[in-house]
């Protein structure tokens, strides 16, 4: 669907109104006591799990700042990302057996954050690209995805280019990429400033397609070359459909002067008729 950015602002405010972080963790530091005590006496049972939906927090997130709490507790030092992430997709690296079912309970459990998640909504992208070249085909527009930009030594592309332009609402575009998700202020700004205006100067102008919709103020960009949609354009002009009415007009405008020809011929004839 597409909102008005007054439509997403009121959702926005709604959102905000939800229990901030702040006062979350405020009682989970009060909490923290009784899930020490708790995991010790029923260390299978999910007691973290509990634990963050009793304060009203993402499990993932909780889970997350557990085991970073937990790791630096053992060697005095932060752990890195790449450590922490690696550890969270795979808890049975985490040295302690009991803090890792405790992080595998909570990343299963929460249907909005985690790596779970993230697998869920990278399959839902690739769903989306894949809906996006059968429409290609469908069409029969010739393309380039990825995988083959980067064999021609491409480092930063679109999903998909298009070898022959073609027209959208009146504009040409060389190529389309493809958002499995809203299309909201803020990422929007980040696309347009680490992908979409690299992609405009490197191929050219191009469309983006938001499937589950966007601000509608968020299409300022047509006249300078990027457009955005909420589903496959239906309204395509190809190359080949602008000869074929160069050809129509062409044989309209051949059949036209034949009939004009064929005219004056008679209206040339027409005195001799008269005079016999």
């Amino acid at each position: 669907m597409r909102l008005s950015k007054a439509q997403y602002n009121e959702i926005a405010l709604f959102i905000s109104t939800l229990n901030p972080t702040r006062q979350c963790m405020t009682r989970l530091k009060e909490r923290f006591p009784w899930y020490l005590n708790q995991v010790k006496k029923h260390p299978g049972s999910p007691v973290l799990l509990d634990l963050a939906n009793e304060v009203d927090f993402s499990p993932a997130l909780m889970a997350r700042t557990i085991l970073e709490r937990s790791l630096k507790d053992q060697d005095g030092l932060t752990p890195t990302k790449p450590i922490l992430n690696s550890m969270l997709r795979d808890p049975s690296l985490i040295p302690d057996p009991v803090l890792a079912n405790q992080v595998y309970q909570c990343i299963i459990n929460d249907c909005c954050n985690g790596p779970l998640v993230d697998c869920i909504k990278h399959s839902v992208g690739f769903e989306h690209e894949v809906l996006l070249r059968e429409k290609l085909v469908e069409r029969n527009l010739a393309f380039l995805d990825e995988d083959q930009l980067r064999v021609k030594g491409y480092d930063k592309t679109p999903d998909f280019i298009l070898e022959v332009p073609v027209a959208v609402d009146g504009h040409v575009i060389h190529w389309i990429e493809s958002k499995a998700s809203f299309g909201d202020e803020s990422s929007h700004r980040t696309y347009l400033q680490d992908q979409f205006w690299s992609y405009w100067n490197r191929f050219g102008p191009g469309l983006v397609i938001y499937w589950y919709g966007f601000i509608e103020e968020l299409d300022c960009n047509r006249q300078r070359g990027i457009l955005l949609s909420d589903e496959f354009p239906s309204n395509i002009t190809t190359l080949q459909d602008c000869r074929s009415e160069e050809e129509r007009g062409q044989g309209h405008s051949e059949k036209s002067n034949q009939n004009t020809a064929a005219n004056s011929g008679t209206a040339d004839k027409q005195p001799l008729t008269n005079a016999v």
